[in-house]
């Protein structure tokens, strides 16, 4: 029986400029819109006014469009700092897909630090401690999966992945379990609920006129430019490179694998908690719906960055108004929900996934000698 040939060979190409990446990536984002107007049209939404509306996030002809300002940026900093942390424990081969139950412990440690200090401490220290309670819950979340890892080689992905579900399911229990112990639940309310923050535990903002700029914006820049330098420059981030490309490598150059897992990995989980008491903090209040999917989204966006702090930023910008600028749109389209935002994520996901492998390969047709043979 002969073997059967296939009729296209996958042939590595010339390593691609950045420009051409970059033409590759734009290219694939209009097709996607355009696969997304086809959509749009069947269900008689007119693409153009659409599309207007969603890049625009309703604000021309808003009465407050700063508060559009501000709600924009409350989706798009937990949205970078994440995509930003698990780019770095990517960039060690470690796939962490824990973000969003790194992100809920954040949150939830936050929101007890907030509770039980948030009328004893003056705002700028209450805030400071919820971070530090947000991070410090999110790393040590994420550095027991990193353990466990170095000690006894258990599959990470598994592991995060069912993590989340752990950290959903406990804080579904203080949302649900209306006791006297329960300072989280509002006492007022006969059903279970939880209850607002007190005043000092609210995210500092600078007033520039009626617009209200959330700190926690100042503080995602300040967190990509110093992880930038960290990647790039710094010897910690050389090594998180050597492992992430070879652990043999790194061991025979004498580099303490295990010991870069464990600092790399808290580094990671400790910024997605910091991200999760930045989203509290700006909310007021905790909620089984806190993270609004950042975990999952963040790993989207830092694949579609090849996990590049530029690209992350970029992608992230991208992925906000595309889901800020649908709720605003689709308010103005009954035949049109809120999530057709994931729709066209998910789309230009795989455009630009197509993109960029045809940016580096390309198929060659089977010769007519090998057709023969």
């Amino acid at each position: 029986m002969k073997k059967r040939q296939p009729l296209f060979h996958v042939v590595k190409r010339e390593q691609a400029g950045p420009s051409r990446q970059i033409l590759a990536y734009v290219a694939a984002v209009v097709l996607a819109l355009s696969v997304g107007a086809v959509l749009l049209t069947v269900q008689g939404v007119e693409p153009v006014t659409f599309y207007r509306q969603l890049l625009t996030m309703g604000i021309p002809g808003s009465r407050y469009p700063w508060r559009s300002v501000e709600n924009f940026i409350k989706l798009f900093v937990p949205l970078l700092i994440t995509s930003m942390a698990l780019a770095l424990a990517f960039k060690m081969r470690f796939w962490n897909i824990g973000g969003e139950g790194q992100f809920i412990m954040g949150a939830f440690w936050a929101g007890f630090a907030a509770m039980k200090l948030g009328e004893i401490l003056p705002q700028p220290l209450m805030v400071l401690v919820m971070t530090l309670c947000g991070a410090l819950g999110g790393g040590l979340y994420g550095v027991f999966v990193a353990a466990l890892k170095v000690r006894f080689d258990t599959n990470e992905t598994l592991l995060t992945l069912m993590l989340n579900y752990v950290a959903l399911y406990f804080l579904q229990y203080f949302a649900e379990t209306k006791t006297e112990w329960n300072f989280f639940l509002d006492a007022n309310s006969a059903r279970p609920k939880f209850a607002k923050f007190p005043e000092n535990s609210q995210m500092l903002t600078i007033p520039i006129g009626p617009f209200q700029l959330n700190l926690s914006l100042l503080a995602a820049a300040v967190i990509c430019v110093l992880l930038y330098i960290y990647l790039n420059y710094t010897k910690r981030g050389y090594e998180i490179a050597v492992v992430g490309d070879s652990p043999n490598t790194a061991r025979y150059a004498g580099m303490r694998v295990g010991k870069i897992v464990i600092r790399t990995i808290f580094l990671s989980a400790a910024l997605i908690g910091l991200a999760g008491a930045f989203q509290v903090s700006s909310a007021g209040v905790l909620s089984t719906s806190i993270t609004n999917d950042v975990g999952w989204t963040g790993v989207v966006v830092a694949w579609l960055a090849k996990l590049n702090t530029v690209g992350i930023v970029a992608a992230s910008l991208l992925i906000t108004v595309l889901q800020f600028g649908c709720q605003a749109a689709s308010t103005a389209y009954p035949s049109i929900d809120a999530n057709f935002a994931n729709l066209l994520q998910g789309v230009i996901l795989f455009i630009v996934l197509a993109a960029d492998f045809f940016t580096r390969f390309k198929l060659v047709p089977r010769s007519r000698k090998e057709a023969v043979k």
